[in-house]
């Protein structure tokens, strides 16, 4: 059983959630990812500041959709633990455990609170992501008054309009569109994560791209100056389900992972001929849970608790011999030897 951070802010989430539900929020591990924005864009009192230039503020808004976007291909790629409690569930178990859905009876922390914890949709404006920040924080305030906890609780608890936010992506008083879907992971995977969500930021950046869904959209397509991007009712939907249960195993989770791949290795530079690498073998690509699985007999569904320490054991053993053979000044190196540590999950 975890143990919750004895902090006002964690005592006000659980009684707002229901304690049972946020619960898993101590049994899910997940990897945080970054990526910077203009300084001073994001203003955590009103989301987007002021005095930000348009240049700025339309940076911002083609990151986080971009951020968006890649939210199933991230569940698929980062997949890392079949078991939850012992119980083999034939799900992304972080996904649903920390996130929930009442669209697909996944049971988790934030089942009924979509908007706080759940994936948000794209923002065709800049004001409509200023919108967004305000109904997110207004959803928690009900939230609370319905569990009968005054508001004045958690303004004291140094809560404010950003950090009522717990979904898989939002804007991070840093200067940052935080990445918060992946599961934590064997370094070889955080790596790969990084060099994608890196050359993604940067085709969009340097090319000054305009990021946008688009009605029956299901890859990432690159059209003159516009990256079309999946329609959020297909992203959040279809594609979420199928990435949460069968996976990059799934044709279209395939053919949009793909598609991601295909635009962040044609950005070029450092770590390009990876992700093309990747691309071109993303047959054998196997997330870290895959290759767990294949460690036990497919009529496995309860670990026992000896048999749970030890994979444990096992898993800090792989992560440890890992990190030691990372050349640190030349970590792409280190992952491309021998086909590459994440084709072969060595």
């Amino acid at each position: 059983m975890p143990v919750m951070r004895d902090h006002p802010n964690y005592h006000i989430q659980a009684r707002t959630v229901g304690i049972s539900k946020f619960l898993h929020a101590g049994k899910c591990t997940g990897t945080h990812l970054h990526l910077e924005v203009p300084p001073g864009v994001i203003d955590p009192r009103v989301g987007v500041s002021y005095n930000s230039t348009s240049i700025e503020r339309e940076e911002l808004l083609n990151i986080y959709n971009l951020a968006t976007a890649c939210d199933s291909a991230l569940i698929s790629l980062t997949r890392a633990c079949p078991f939850y409690e012992g119980q083999a569930l034939g799900l992304a178990a972080r996904t649903i455990r920390y996130r929930g859905s009442e669209t697909f009876g996944w049971e988790g922390v934030y089942t009924n609170l979509q908007p706080v914890g759940g994936l948000m949709p794209y923002a065709e404006s800049v004001e409509g992501l200023v919108e967004q920040q305000f109904a997110r924080y207004h959803a928690w305030l009900q939230a609370m008054e319905k569990a009968e906890i005054q508001p004045n609780l958690f303004k004291e608890s140094g809560v404010s309009l950003l950090k009522s936010a717990w979904n898989p992506v939002r804007l991070n008083k840093l200067s940052t569109v935080e990445i918060r879907c992946i599961d934590s992971n064997l370094s070889s995977v955080i790596l790969l994560v990084i060099i994608l969500l890196e050359k993604l930021a940067e085709g969009v950046r340097h090319e000054n791209l305009t990021v946008r869904p688009s009605k029956g959209m299901q890859i990432f397509e690159l059209v003159g100056n516009r990256l079309y991007v999946p329609d959020f009712e297909y992203l959040s939907g279809e594609l979420l389900l199928a990435s949460a249960t069968e996976g990059i195993k799934n044709p279209k989770v395939r053919a949009y992972v793909d598609s991601i791949l295909q635009f962040a290795s044609a950005v070029g530079g450092e770590g390009a001929n990876f992700l093309a690498k990747l691309c071109r073998n993303l047959d054998q690509y196997q997330t870290i849970e895959a290759s767990i699985l294949q460690e036990f007999t497919p009529t496995t569904t309860q670990l026992s608790l000896d048999t749970g320490l030890r994979l444990v054991r096992s898993s800090c053993d792989k992560l440890e011999a890992i990190v030691s053979s990372i050349d640190i000044e030349h970590p792409l190196a280190s992952l491309d030897t021998d086909e590459g540590l994440l084709l072969q999950q060595h």
